[in-house]
C-alpha cells in the first residue's frame, strides 16, 4: 500500500514515515501543501495523511480542490487542534477521518487499516487474473490451489499489475507506485523484482501470466 504524507514537520515526518514503512506500507512525503496536492494530483496513492496547517496551502484547501476534481483517494486529517468546527468542517469538505495531535502511532495505523478496509469493501477484495488469485484482506496469493509466499514488495508489485490487468505499464509507471516518488529510476529494481514474480507464479505452472513488451515495459493477462 502506498501512502501520501503531507507533513512539514520533519520530526513527525521521520517518525511517522519509519513505523509506516515497518508496517509494510510504503511512504511519499510532501512538505507543503502545494507539493503535496501535485503529488495527489500526479501519483497514484491508496490513502493520503495529511496536515491541516501546512506552508503555501493548508490542508483544508487542498482537501477541498482534490475532492473537486473527483479524487476520491481516503484522506486521514492531522491537527494540533481539537476545535469541534475543525473537525466537522474537515469531515464536511470530503476528510474520510481525523486525528488530533499528539496521537499514539497504534491508534494511527489502526485508524489506516480502517480506511484501507473501507475502501475495498467498496470493490471486490479479491483479485483474479486466471487461476491467479490475491486477496487484498488476508494477503494471500494463490495459483489454482497452490499457495504463494511472497515478500512484501513483491505482493505490492503483483498488486498493482493484477489493479491494471491487460494494460501494460511501463517501469516508471511501476516503479513510482511499488517504490516512492524518489526512486532511482537509473536502476534495474523493477525488472529484478518483475524476474522474482515470474519464478513464483510462472516458472512452475505450464501458462504463462506476466508479459513483456520490449521497449515499453509489463503487463498481466491470461
Amino acid at each position: 500500500m502506498r501512502i501520501l504524507l503531507i507533513e512539514d514537520d520533519e520530526h513527525i515526518v521521520n517518525f511517522l514515515k519509519r513505523g509506516l514503512k515497518e508496517e509494510g506500507y510504503i511512504v511519499d512525503v510532501a512538505y507543503d501543501g502545494e507539493d503535496g496536492l501535485y503529488l495527489a494530483e500526479n501519483e497514484e496513492f491508496d490513502l493520503i495523511i495529511l496536515d491541516i496547517l501546512l506552508p503555501k496551502l493548508d490542508g483544508f484547501e487542498l482537501c477541498s480542490r482534490l475532492r473537486a476534481k473527483g479524487n476520491t483517494t481516503p484522506i486521514l486529517m492531522l491537527t494540533a487542534k481539537d476545535d469541534i468546527e475543525d473537525r466537522v468542517h474537515g469531515l464536511d469538505i470530503g476528510a474520510d477521518d481525523y486525528l488530533v495531535k499528539p496521537f499514539a502511532f497504534e491508534e494511527l495505523v489502526a485508524r489506516i487499516r480502517a480506511l484501507l478496509r473501507r475502501q475495498k469493501n467498496v470493490n471486490s477484495h479479491i483479485l483474479k487474473v486466471g487461476d491467479l488469485t490475491l486477496n487484498l484482506l488476508t494477503r494471500e496469493v494463490k495459483r489454482g490451489d497452490r499457495t504463494i509466499e511472497l515478500t512484501t514488495r513483491e505482493f505490492e508489485l503483483l498488486k498493482f499489475l493484477m489493479y491494471n490487468r491487460g494494460q501494460v505499464l511501463t517501469r516508471t509507471q511501476i516503479a513510482r507506485h511499488v517504490w516512492s516518488y524518489d526512486f532511482d529510476y537509473f536502476s534495474n529494481v523493477v525488472d529484478v523484482y518483475i524476474r522474482y514474480l515470474r519464478e513464483k507464479i510462472d516458472e512452475p505452472f505450464e501458462h504463462k501470466l506476466i508479459h513483456t513488451i520490449r521497449g515499453v515495459g509489463y503487463k498481466i493477462e491470461e
